[in-house]
């Protein structure tokens, strides 16, 4: 990637940006537009069902989405799975019952490049405008932000 690009991709994704469109397939096949979300502050969170380190997180993201998701909050949650079987055994075990899209095609995926993510887990939050507010949070500090976002 040449220096040029990552800057522009960094610019892309920066705090106060635009959230970058993404339109992609849930499991059912229907595609999902994340601005179909504006309104609500979204965790924009790229994962995979093999990656430990996104596996270990789930379970908060859960806890955080029970708890939030009647008062605004959504998740958007773009698989690099490229095994759809592993991709919906995993939303399913670990009870995600959000937003759930992918193309299937690991770090090539569309979202992944326009958001340049080279590694997961990684999530941005999304205000209810359709603006980057946060980016690089897990575990509590994920919830602290949406906290403070949501007026709680």
């Amino acid at each position: 990637m040449t220096i040029m690009l990552f800057h522009f991709i960094i610019k892309r994704t920066a705090i106060g940006s635009p959230a970058p469109e993404i339109v992609l397939p849930a499991p059912d096949g229907n595609k999902i537009a994340l601005s179909s979300l504006l309104g609500k502050i979204v965790v924009i969170d790229f994962w995979a069902s093999w990656c430990g380190p996104c596996r270990h997180e789930n379970p908060n993201k859960v806890a955080i989405y029970n708890k939030y998701k009647d008062k605004g909050l959504e998740f958007y949650s773009i698989s690099l799975d490229k095994d759809r079987n592993a991709w919906l055994a995993a939303i399913d075990n670990d009870k995600l019952t959000w937003t759930q899209v992918s193309d299937l095609k690991y770090f090539q995926s569309e979202a992944a490049i326009l958001y340049g993510v080279t590694s997961i887990p990684t999530m941005f939050i999304m205000d209810q405008k359709g603006y980057l507010v946060a980016k690089g949070l897990r575990g509590q500090q994920l919830e602290n932000k949406i906290i403070e976002l949501l007026g709680q």
